[in-house]
């Protein structure tokens, strides 16, 4: 596809201001409703300055004038009337489940009572705005901008810590004895900076002071990719509030999430790697400088299952018969982008028969894997590290749980649980210590795209303001999550820069982009490798039976009666992959041929890897007999099977082109956004 790039349609701006205030903990507080689609609650955002901006006298040119050449106007927020269900009381008593109330389902009304939502007020916003300036502006506010998309934000209020008891602890300066900001501010730039010992005490500070009292509302408004706050008379980030919290709820549309149903046919919900990330879910700052750790707490139907990417193996606490809890926490600061959550009916598998030793298998290290693996190496920011832990570093299969619909519980039994614990260890032979203490694995609908995890390169941006806002060039660009160079350069970069200079080896950035990404054919490296694996004996067997299927290729259709039928060996999953891939260069193969392949290794039941390879051989060609083996494809493996739709409209074969045309039909309303842009665009 020759696709024209619209830089205002596939550059993302990443708004947040953070050169001037950075957030360092969120606390969320959710309700998931599955009826109305919508996720809704509040955010607390704990914030840090370092005491580096102070106020300025000269006036900022002013970057993010609008089309009107009108500045960012602020109304002040009507009085807003919270709804019931999601009213908060604060006692410094609570723990943290004990002040959450479920959504029962009924259809949210607070847009009716007076709440501000940004559906009037959200514009579309020109490269120009990108980069707007937001650290003072002369005599004006500051102003705390967070990135965010498609959300309602229906209020935002200042926290008063100060009404946690045993906070006053924190204010070192014994002058500060009445209550103001400035006394607020230190309590919240002593609870960000506590020892990483002291994480769990902190985090109960966390989740108290997300439930105090609110001390007064603040300005806000809202376009299209951002959040603006602001209060009257703070005019510096060390003047601005460091603790504030956000009512908002998420948009049925919202790209951060999607809504569908799982194998089983029931409703779920789960992040899917978004372009604009995860700030569809709640307001964030996007830029990786922005590393922050959270904790939540989500309420859904009893029925629905929370699982997130938290460091504790949560479990549901039922707030009444039709609702339960789930409590998620991160100790390890990271970008807002790597927060993910799924709501669904999923069931919990287990192990019929399990070994506690499996959870913590320990074996001695060789000279060299000691010092690989030597506690006390980390330079990282301070937090509450697993590296720094000797006993962590021998473990080679960590605490897991599997999750899955109810329709898929009896393969899993049969297959998955027992190939968890030899990946991991496998894993762990090859990286060393596992980063996290724990892992959930769930069973993704169909629609989940392979490349879910895959983010835009946050390296190429255009110009960065003072404030630290700037854009990812083409970040929007659905075509970009399929087309992986650009993920490529990201990890090469990263490689080397941790790597010292004398180990290079006198590979750079530059000369590995040249050899391996921007020049044709084979690079030589890896030709000599695939010399030396081809001395590999499973690749010599596959070898073997490429040549068998190419001789019963070649055979005529009527064969004498003393000539032996061919026998072929069982090969593993992989082998039929490289099988597959060299047959798939020749330039014939008969129908008979290809009948006689499926019935041989039962194509048809294979896994995904298997079966896109055996697709690709069908539509090569044109066995009419299997098309129904790509219609299946299409429509049980839907990210992986944008590159089958392109292949087959290539061939302008009208059957072909017409059984494209009618799978995406069935399966568009269900695709991953970007996946069903990108073969739409393909189709039509």
């Amino acid at each position: 596809m020759d696709i024209q790039l619209d830089p205002a349609r596939d550059d993302l701006p990443l708004m947040a201001n953070t050169s001037h205030i950075l957030v360092k903990h969120y606390v969320l507080d959710l309700d998931v409703d599955f009826e109305s689609q919508v996720i809704e609650g509040t955010i607390v955002l704990f914030l840090e300055d370092g005491n580096r901006f102070k106020k300025q006298n000269s006036s900022i040119e002013e970057a993010c004038q609008s089309e009107s050449n009108k500045a960012c106007k602020f109304g002040m927020p009507e009085p807003c009337h919270i709804p019931v269900t999601n009213a908060r009381t604060f006692s410094s008593e609570m723990e943290y489940n004990d002040f959450a109330i479920c959504s029962k389902g009924e259809k949210d009304t607070s847009d009716k009572d007076g709440n501000h939502d940004n559906q009037e007020h959200a514009s579309g916003i020109s490269s120009s705005k990108y980069c707007c300036d937001t650290g003072n502006h002369g005599s004006e506010d500051f102003l705390l901008v967070l990135d965010c998309c498609d959300l309602s934000v229906l209020k935002v209020e200042e926290v008063d810590v100060a009404a946690v008891p045993g906070l006053e602890k924190f204010t070192r300066s014994p002058e500060l004895t009445v209550v103001s900001e400035e006394f607020r501010n230190q309590i919240v730039r002593e609870l960000v900076t506590l020892p990483a010992n002291r994480w769990r005490e902190q985090l109960d500070y966390y989740a108290r002071c997300s439930q105090a009292p609110g001390c007064g509302e603040l300005l806000f408004d809202t376009d299209t990719w951002s959040l603006q706050i602001r209060k009257t008379g703070a005019q510096t980030a060390t003047d601005f509030p460091h603790a504030i919290r956000i009512w908002y709820k998420t948009k049925p549309e919202g790209r951060s999430v999607t809504w569908t149903s799982d194998q089983s046919g029931r409703p779920c919900v789960y992040t899917v790697g978004s372009p604009i990330n995860n700030r569809a879910l709640f307001p964030c700052q996007e830029p990786p400088v922005a590393m922050s750790t959270w904790q939540a707490t989500v309420r859904a139907a009893a029925s629905f299952v929370v699982l997130m990417s938290g460091e504790n193996s949560a479990k549901p606490t039922q707030l009444w018969e039709e609702c339960s809890s789930w409590y998620y926490y991160v100790t390890m600061p990271m970008p807002a982008s790597t927060f993910t959550i799924a709501v669904g009916c999923w069931t919990e598998m287990k192990m019929e028969t399990w070994s506690s030793n499996d959870l913590a298998t320990e074996r001695p290290f060789s000279p060299s894997e000691a010092n690989f693996r030597h506690v006390g190496v980390c330079s990282h920011m301070e937090y509450p590290c697993r590296f720094q832990n000797a006993s962590a570093t021998t473990q080679e299969i960590i605490p897991h749980r599997v999750f899955a619909p109810v329709c898929l519980t009896g393969a899993c039994q049969e297959t998955l649980l027992r190939l968890i614990p030899p990946c991991l260890s496998a894993a762990h032979s090859v990286l060393g210590a596992h980063p996290f203490s724990r892992l959930d694995v769930l069973i993704v609908p169909a629609n989940f795209p392979s490349l879910g995890m895959a983010r835009p390169s946050k390296d190429k941006t255009g110009h960065t303001s003072d404030s630290g806002a700037s854009v990812i060039k083409h970040g929007l660009n659905p075509e970009k999550i399929f087309m992986q160079v650009h993920y490529l350069k990201d990890f090469l970069q990263m490689l080397l820069e941790n790597i010292p200079e004398e180990k290079r080896l006198e590979l750079s950035v530059e000369n590995i982009y040249q050899d391996w990404l921007e020049s044709s054919g084979i690079p030589k490296p890896l030709q000599r490798e695939r010399r030396a694996g081809a001395e590999c004996g499973l690749a010599r067997q596959v070898r073997a039976e490429v040549t068998k299927w190419i001789g019963v290729n070649r055979r005529p259709r009527k064969r004498k009666r003393r000539e032996k039928e061919e026998v072929f060996e069982k090969l593993l999953p992989d082998q039929l992959v490289l099988l597959l891939e060299h047959l798939l260069e020749q330039k014939t193969l008969s129908p008979r041929t290809l009948q006689s392949l499926q019935r041989t290794y039962h194509l048809q039941d294979q896994d995904a890897e298997v079966r896109h390879r055996w697709c690709e051989l069908i539509v090569k060609h044109k066995f009419t007999k299997a098309y129904k083996s790509v219609e299946r494809f299409l429509q049980e493996d839907q990210a992986m099977g944008v590159y089958l739709y392109g292949e087959l409209m290539v061939s302008e074969d009208a059957r072909q082109q017409q059984l494209a045309r009618r799978c995406f039909e069935r399966t568009k309303e269900q695709m991953d956004r970007s996946s069903a842009q990108v073969v739409a665009e393909m189709l039509f």
